[in-house]
């Protein structure tokens, strides 16, 4: 059994010693007392997990040890609640003083009493632990963990005759619609089938429109359609409160007026799922098309006479995509061969069985014995096709191999909803508020946990979605099978969340033993019946729609959880703060959502431990009043508005400056903020982002503001957003030695510069990604001037009016991908591009038919000069009839 809670709660336990020390005076000795006794049992729990032992006595011995734990933490949890508000009512009465000592004394008892039954544990179970001990002794796991290579890109293997047949299908036939099932039993790569053809170059030349819709199990037909919707317009508030039968009415219109479409529905379970969705789709004899999705074969009979049955691969196209996932580029050492065709061969041609015993094998050593026990333990009952179940014992294989830390960050995905596609971004955050990033080494938690996600992607336990331009990861998922395994281990074995699910009476005395409640419905529901438990730390809601919460409702959040460190109502709405929410003093990581509220009260202020702060409002400015420069510990602040941040203040008693040295991320505020005296608060700001009136920062009278930005010498990230028109005056870009000096990327949005200001950002050294969003450059002609743009990677174009640019190779010598996207005007690419040799795609949206073919003679160029195979060009056009 492997307890990753338990690991977790020792180091939680550990931080919170240290970042309270001032409040926890009164115990700080009995606390750390405990502490070393607790640190004993550590080395056991490790040990626990990689015996994964089954004897009884073995579970109820780390069953004790979690109890000891979360005794130990709620008791300094409170009372450092205690401490503090005891601290803010400053020396008053005497008999105030006297409680508070009470208080003080009947916790150091209570310490007391947990390290007594801490002793009994370990008397209790001496032999137990001995034992555990020299297993310990006897299996040498090695030092550092090995770092796995990168992952490019996937390279799809057995598929493309698959492919060919389907494309076939959807591409022949008649006028009427028409739904081709793709069918086959789990992990068989129904998805990956799908995803290649929705990306071919003939789909995306024949399909005007092609949507992808991920329907699952628990689908809710209104998000389906509010999906295909904001696919359209971008916006779908104004339909929330229609019924599915006008919202059918609505994609319906839609798909009418559009040009012919294809619709992807992955992963379908039920008859009626299809016969709801399909009633939107209209009939127009526009030869338009349905790829279905489904493990079901009655299912895709039902949808259609003649599914396509997806095959099993060969033991050939088994042993070529073993080696590619366990080796990506490199090449199988001989003397592995012979054990890696045997356990290709035993995964029975199960595609998602290959890829994860390929990330088992990317955890081990490349010796012929390590790879041998391998072969032995994948036995022939391990895989079967008749019980594709069994592919948890592989997925435990891999599992086992990770460290305890990997362990909490790969079985967190399981609280979220099935099929979820997660921002990466705020997967870290979520990570490091838990304490699932220890506090060790020089790089920082954000970079930890960066890694470990790229970790897990390594050893195919995490699928990448989507990728932002540079190649990092923008959204992940897992695996509908791994992601049952990642449920099941952590609500059962674990305890390491609890799920509310919808019809299920939730028992408040069990509410009492959970650490993180994930709800994914019936929110308003849950929280109006007063649920309670002192021992939650997280609270995670992720409804499909989103839920407005009176303040009568929201308020039972912080009264039934006073010690949360995590509360993500991101996709709730709140229409005011309640006071009992200003002492959930734990908090380390708050998403909010609100309609109405323009001010953060300065009472946020007072949640002294939040390390992520994100506030969302239909408001198009935020006042933040809380003093983020007295929260030591907020290291991201972000909003989808322009914020205006409170003007710092040095306290008369200091003769220090204030100054937020955790400070990383600020995005967005106002430029009026952007002064001296805010940013040289926030020394280490890696990513800003500014989003107002930008005249206000880059006015020759005021460029005072953008100087202060160049201040910030840690900068790697810079937006810069305009809002309304800009003044009758022509926005000019100041000279480059005003830009910070570390920047590597920018984003300007609604700007109207002048092309001649792109020679600026020529000469920014450092700078890789450059996107030019919303007429962020304006006029009809740009001759790139020589010598600049040394370091970039990435160049994309959003909506212009630029009609003629002038450029070659020399202008872009180290460029990768040039995105061009709605730039209607542009008359030509420029051939010179074809002579970049790092130019690996290029992609054209809405592009005129001149440009298009300038950019075919791009690729037709680039194929002759074209002499190492990995150097291959992409080029991407829609629609592909221009």
């Amino acid at each position: 059994m492997v307890d990753v809670a338990v690991s977790f709660l020792l180091e939680n336990l550990t931080q919170l010693l240290r970042d309270n020390a001032e409040l926890i005076v009164g115990v700080k000795g009995e606390a750390e007392n405990l502490l070393e006794d607790l640190r004993e049992f550590n080395a056991f729990l490790k040990q626990a997990a990689i015996v994964r032992s089954e004897n009884p006595v073995l579970k109820e011995l780390v069953k004790s040890i979690r109890k000891v734990v979360n005794r130990a933490e709620d008791a300094i949890d409170k009372f450092v609640i205690e401490a503090k508000l005891h601290k803010d009512r400053g020396v008053t009465r005497l008999w105030e003083n006297i409680g508070h000592y009470k208080k003080v004394k009947d916790v150091a008892e209570e310490i007391k009493g947990i390290r007594d039954r801490v002793r009994e544990i370990r008397q209790n179970n001496a032999h137990g632990l001995q034992a555990l001990q020299d297993h310990d002794d006897l299996v040498n796991r090695g030092g550092e963990e090995r770092q796995p290579p990168v992952v490019e890109e996937d390279d799809v293997v057995g598929f493309d005759e698959e492919a060919q047949k389907v494309i076939d299908r959807l591409l022949e036939g008649s006028d009427d619609l028409e739904v081709v099932p793709v069918v086959g039993m789990p992990g068989l790569g129904k998805t990956t089938l799908a995803n290649k053809i929705f990306k071919h170059p003939k789909i995306e030349y024949e399909f005007f429109t092609r949507l992808w819709l991920y329907v699952s199990q628990s689908y809710k037909v209104k998000e389906l359609y509010l999906n295909i919707i904001s696919k359209f317009t971008g916006k779908t508030k104004q339909y929330h409160d229609m019924s599915e039968k006008d919202l059918a009415d609505v994609v319906r219109g839609i798909l009418e007026e559009g040009g012919k479409y294809l619709i992807v529905l992955d992963d379908v379970w039920s008859r009626e799922a299809w016969d709801r969705i399909k009633i939107a789709f209209p009939k127009n004899n526009k030869r338009n098309r349905v790829l279905l999705s489904t493990r079901h074969h009655t299912i895709a009979k039902y949808c259609n006479e003649r599914p396509h049955n997806l095959k099993f691969l060969t033991d050939e196209e088994s042993w070529i995509l073993l080696e590619k996932k366990a080796f990506h580029k490199a090449k199988c050492p001989p003397e592995l061969e012979t054990h890696g065709q045997s356990i290709a061969r035993k995964c029975k041609g199960l595609p998602l069985a290959i890829v994860v015993i390929a990330g088992a094998l990317i955890g081990k050593g490349k010796t012929t014995m390590e790879w041998e026990q391998v072969d032995q333990s994948v036995g022939e009952h391990l895989i079967s096709r008749d019980h594709p179940n069994n592919c948890n014992k592989l997925v435990r294989m891999s599992y086992d191999d990770l460290s305890y830390d990997l362990k909490a960050c790969f079985l967190y995905f399981g609280a979220f909803p099935r099929g979820f596609l997660i921002p990466a971004w705020k997967l870290i955050r979520l990570w490091t508020a838990e304490g699932f990033i220890p506090y060790k080494g020089n790089l920082s938690l954000e970079c930890k946990a960066e890694q470990h996600l790229n970790d897990l992607v390594n050893r195919n336990l995490v699928m990448v979605m989507r990728r932002t331009s540079d190649g990092q990861i923008k959204t992940c998922r897992v695996h509908d099978m791994l992601y049952e395994f990642c449920w099941q281990e952590a609500t059962t074995e674990e305890n390491l969340f609890h799920e509310v699910k919808v019809g299920v009476e939730q028992s408040f005395s069990e509410m009492s033993t959970y650490r993180r409640l994930c709800i994914h419905s019936t929110v308003l529901e849950f929280i109006s019946k007063k649920p309670s438990g002192e021992h939650v730390r997280s609270f995670l809601c992720f409804p499909s729609e989103k839920v407005e919460i009176p303040p009568t409702a929201i308020a039972n959040i912080p009264k039934g959880f006073p010690l949360l460190r995590v509360l993500d109502t991101e996709s709730i709405k709140i229409s005011r703060f309640c006071k009992e929410f200003f002492q959930l003093y734990h908090l380390r990581y708050i998403a909010f959502s609100f309609d109405l509220i323009k001010v953060l009260p300065k009472h946020v202020g007072e949640l002294w431990n939040v390390q992520t702060l994100i506030v969302n409002t239909q408001q198009t400015n935020l006042d933040i009043q809380a003093d983020i420069w007295n929260m030591p510990r907020l290291r991201h602040l972000h909003t989808n508005t322009s914020a205006k941040l409170p003007t710092p203040t040095t306290p008369k008693t200091s003769k220090f400056t204030l100054v937020n040295q955790s400070l990383q991320t600020l995005c967005t505020i106002a430029p009026e903020s952007c002064t001296e005296d805010v940013l040289s608060r926030a020394p280490n700001l890696k990513k800003l982002g500014i989003r107002g009136k930008i005249a206000k920062l880059l006015e020759p009278s005021k460029t005072a503001l953008f100087s202060n930005v160049k201040k910030l010498q840690c900068l790697e990230n810079l937006k810069l957003i305009n809002v309304g028109q800009t003044d009758q005056k022509q926005l000019r870009l100041p000279p480059a030695y005003i830009f910070p000096s570390k920047l590597r990327k920018l984003t300007l949005s609604d700007t109207w510069l002048e092309w001649d200001d792109m020679s600026v950002l020529g000469q920014l050294e450092y700078l890789q990604v450059l996107k030019l969003k919303d007429n962020a450059f304006q006029g009809e002609y740009w001759e790139t001037k020589v010598g600049g743009f040394r370091s970039l990677l990435v160049l994309c174009i959003v909506r212009t009016t630029l009609a003629s640019w002038h450029a070659s190779g020399d202008h872009f010598p180290r460029l990768k991908h040039l995105l061009l996207i709605s730039c209607d005007k542009l008359a030509e690419i420029p051939i010179g591009l074809a002579d970049i040799r790092s130019l690996q795609v290029m992609e054209l949206r809405n592009a005129t038919k001149p440009a298009a073919k300038s950019a075919r003679c791009i690729q037709a160029k680039k194929s002759k000069l074209q002499t190492v195979k990995s150097q291959r060009f992409e080029l991407s056009i829609f629609p592909p009839d221009v």
